[in-house]
């Protein structure tokens, strides 16, 4: 097993005989952790902290009562279900799944082992449970928010860029949550005077091509859906050399040097994650767990960037922002 693949969380080093300690260390409750970013990135820091954060508080000190194995696909979704699989056959006590391409990929491996979600949208409509009040089956979680945020994206974006009227949506083509967003934000593209592109991508390759065209049509702009898009600098870095806008869905994006972002506190999903898998661990199905909605929402303004565009937020806009990054 590869290091960088796997974090295995264990208590201090202590006197005990080698067999002591690794009967202990098996007999510890077991959590598995599927994550789409890689394991450098700051933002997957961020949420498996934030996991763990949340288990600390409700008693559980990975490397003392609990273990932990974590995997990250760094984008690669290949690899997510290489490593979903590889999860399963550790048989943990519970799995997490971070955000869908996670959870689609932790349920092709398995249907018997639970799964928290913490990052999901529209989990009834994608199959994943039955509903929202009784999940039914081995699945439940934490959406993050509906498909409508789609419309306020496009908004956020003319707010911003008065000019564009072409806007380009890219998306990471496997994620089978794309298709609810574009299905609210393509009907709604007329009433914003834009045209609208769809661009759905792997790789960096990918993004380069589609920034490019983009680029090369005059008041464009673009939006990124959620979804494991590789290399997150060079989106934002191609968005700055060409002096595009781009409306992103969560704040990381901002705060790495993005334009704008309006979406829910994901990170924040993740601690609420741990109460799940806690009350799993305690002895509860998760088919009598219901899905819970995410509350917090943020709206994010990087003004350096909006200055290098050459664009000036309109103050109403700036007056109802969460937060100004200057």
């Amino acid at each position: 097993m590869r290091r960088r693949d796997s974090i295995s969380i264990f208590g201090s080093a202590v006197a005990w005989p080698l067999a002591a300690r690794a009967q202990q260390a098996d007999a510890m409750p077991r959590v598995g952790a599927l994550f789409g970013t890689a394991e450098n990135d700051p933002e997957g820091r961020n949420r498996i902290d934030a996991f763990r954060q949340g288990l600390e508080k409700l008693g559980w000190t990975p490397g003392k009562n609990l273990r932990i194995e974590a995997r990250w696909a760094g984008g690669d979704l290949e690899r997510l279900k290489a490593q979903a699989a590889e999860l399963v056959h550790l048989k943990p006590d519970v799995l997490l799944a971070g955000a869908t391409t996670s959870l689609v990929a932790l349920q092709q491996a398995t249907r018997d082992i639970p799964i928290v979600f913490a990052q999901v949208t529209d989990p009834v409509g994608a199959g994943f449970v039955a509903s929202l009040a009784r999940p039914g089956g081995n699945i439940t979680g934490f959406t993050q928010h509906e498909f409508a945020i789609g419309v306020k994206w496009l908004e956020l974006l003319k707010e911003l860029a008065p000019r564009v009227k072409r806007v380009a949506v890219i998306h990471q083509v496997d994620n089978p949550a794309s298709a609810g967003y574009l299905a609210t934000i393509a009907p709604a593209a007329p009433a914003f005077g834009v045209e609208l592109t769809v661009t759905g991508v792997r790789n960096t390759a990918d993004i380069e091509r589609a920034i490019d065209a983009i680029a090369g049509m005059s008041d464009s702009g673009i939006i990124v859906l959620p979804g494991p898009l590789p290399r997150r600098d060079r989106i934002i870095a191609l968005a700055e050399q060409h002096r595009l806008p781009v409306v992103y869905p969560f704040r990381y994006w901002v705060v790495s040097g993005g334009l704008a972002s309006y979406g829910i506190d994901n990170v924040e999903l993740y601690r609420l994650a741990a109460s799940y898998v806690d009350r799993i661990l305690k002895g509860e199905k998760p088919s009598d767990l219901p899905v819970q909605h995410a509350t917090k929402f943020q709206l994010v303004i990087n003004l350096k960037t909006a200055k290098a565009l050459g664009l000036d937020p309109p103050i109403a806009l700036l007056a109802r922002t969460d937060e100004v990054i200057e």
